[in-house]
């Protein structure tokens, strides 16, 4: 008996054993994957902030506020579509980055959508992808790192400028409880479009364009990224904006700032955030440490008990077995 239970230990102990590097390294790449419909919505703010009013002469304002609403909304129709041709899973974002003055009133806003495989996050470049209704081919990463994270430089995809650039790695920090890496990126001036919808009513972007004004801009971008799920906890911009040769357009000013400020995110939308970041990275780790080391454990405890078994039941030579009669002594000889 002994000898058969030391057997089916030692089959659990070698199948925990295989399954621990099968679970992190082939289940794990297949599993891991961003849901095709997810819809997020995050609202930043710069307190107090410059800002361009076109219902006032044009004057540059000091405002109290400057609310941004980013919307990520996945669109599960398209997703299909393109998985059908790219043979793999594939997320398609319809995102939109609306700017809102102090009274509510929309300063600019711009339409993105953003395809990308859904377990590496790498962009995947098919018929939509674009930026403010342009079409694109993105290089890099936007919104969101790949799962487990490295502590190196990744491309980033910049809207504004339709480019990619490193945005570097700068160190490990503690954000919210949560052990965090620590990214910035510079954009330096750099010419950009004039955004499709604009907030003066009859005035679009091909007659600015035929005035020669143009638009300039440069931000300091900075993320707080959890390296087990790759979502940013926290995200903040030193954005800056201006319109050069603003007096063909009979501006006072012929370079004009239109927004700059520090943008944060809200902190209610920072604790939502946090919370949902904390109860996605325990699946995650579930794949990559905590199922896998504890077969390992379970796979070595496992094998140690089939082998103590298995000395248990050899014997050394002449040892008697457990409950074994002894041998009765040969008789003395009869005397002569």
């Amino acid at each position: 008996m002994r000898r058969r239970a030391s057997l089916v230990l030692l089959a659990f102990a070698v199948f925990f054993a295989a399954m621990s590097p099968l679970l992190r390294w082939y289940a794990f790449p297949r599993l891991a994957k961003i849901p095709p419909s997810q819809y997020q919505e995050t609202v930043l703010e710069a307190k107090p902030a410059t800002l361009l009013d076109y219902n006032d002469n044009m004057r540059v304002k000091t405002v109290p506020k400057v609310t941004i609403v980013q919307t990520l909304k996945g669109n599960v129709e398209e997703s299909e579509k393109i998985e059908r041709s790219a043979g793999r899973d594939v997320v398609v974002w319809d995102a939109l980055s609306f700017v809102a003055g102090p009274d509510g009133k929309m300063v600019s806003q711009i339409p993105e959508r953003y395809i990308f495989d859904a377990h590496s996050q790498a962009p995947v470049h098919a018929t939509g992808e674009s930026v403010d209704g342009d079409p694109v081919r993105r290089e890099g990463i936007e919104f969101k790192w790949p799962f487990l994270t490295e502590k190196r430089d990744y491309e980033y995809f910049d809207a504004q400028t339709r480019t990619s650039s490193p945005i570097h790695y700068k160190g490990n920090r503690t954000f919210h409880g949560m052990d965090v890496y620590y990214f910035e990126q510079t954009i330096p001036w750099t010419k950009v479009p004039m955004p499709k919808k604009m907030p003066i009513q009859g005035v679009t972007t091909e007659q600015i364009a035929k005035t020669g004004m143009t638009r300039w801009y440069t931000t300091k971008r900075m993320f707080w990224i959890d390296p087990v799920t790759g979502a940013p906890v926290n995200g903040e911009e030193i954005h800056k904006e201006e319109l050069r040769n603003a007096k063909k357009m009979g501006m006072p000013q012929d370079t004009m700032t239109v927004f700059a400020g520090h943008v944060k995110m809200r902190p209610d939308y920072v604790e939502s955030i946090v919370d949902l970041v904390k109860s996605q990275r325990l699946l995650v780790l579930l794949l990559t440490s905590y199922l896998p080391w504890g077969f390992v454990v379970l796979g070595a405890g496992l094998l140690a008990l089939a082998l103590w078994l298995e000395a248990r039941s050899r014997r050394p030579d002449g040892e008697l077995p457990d409950g074994a009669p002894a041998t009765a002594p040969d008789p003395e000889p009869t005397p002569a």
